[in-house]
């Protein structure tokens, strides 16, 4: 009978022990965020927009593109240089073709008859036109680029949703089959 009170003493301290020892806690569920919030900016793309109207270039500054700087001043200096000499070559012409007409001809065009001056007019006239409009075409291109760049620099992109394609081997034939998958993870 002592063994038996003995036992059930020491069950009885043992188990009060480990009742007394755990620390209460509530456990309150968190859920993890699996997406982490991007800060958007709705104005980011009228601001780049903005900056390269003001100056070509500055809105891709703005977007951290570098290398897309000195191919917007290359479009438009190689058509604003073209319009300017277009410009030129067309004066010089016109003013032969205006000193011939008033009888002090241009010793530099003597060997050009009248309709070969006029026809020379019209054609770097039409060619000025011309780098005139690449000139505001590529300027307009410039800001459109800024402003889409901006806009498309806020979208996540990442590894949970692609489109890629897929080899699987058949299980009847065991010969490869190719397809094309969209995965998307969770």
């Amino acid at each position: 009978m002592n063994k038996i009170i003995s036992i059930g003493l020491l069950l009885f301290l043992l188990g009060n022990a480990s009742v007394f020892a755990q620390a209460k806690t509530e456990a309150v569920l968190k859920p993890k965020d699996t997406l982490k919030s991007i800060d958007i900016d709705p104005l980011t793309p009228a601001k780049a927009a903005f900056y390269s109207a003001i100056l070509p270039g500055l809105g891709q500054a703005y977007n951290k593109k570098y290398w897309k700087i000195p191919i917007v001043y290359g479009a438009i200096g190689t058509s604003l240089y073209l319009y300017v000499d277009n410009k030129k070559k067309y004066h010089e012409y016109r003013d032969a073709y205006k000193g011939r007409l008033a009888g002090n001809p241009d010793p530099n065009y003597d060997y050009l008859s009248d309709k070969q001056l006029i026809s020379a007019q019209e054609f770097y006239q039409r060619n000025a036109s011309l780098s005139g409009l690449f000139v505001i075409g590529f300027y307009v291109l410039n800001i459109i680029d800024a402003n889409v760049d901006a806009a498309l620099i806020q979208f996540n992109v990442n590894q949970s949703l692609s489109f890629r394609p897929e080899i699987t081997p058949d299980a009847v034939t065991l010969k490869s089959n190719l397809g094309l998958t969209l995965n998307y993870r969770f």
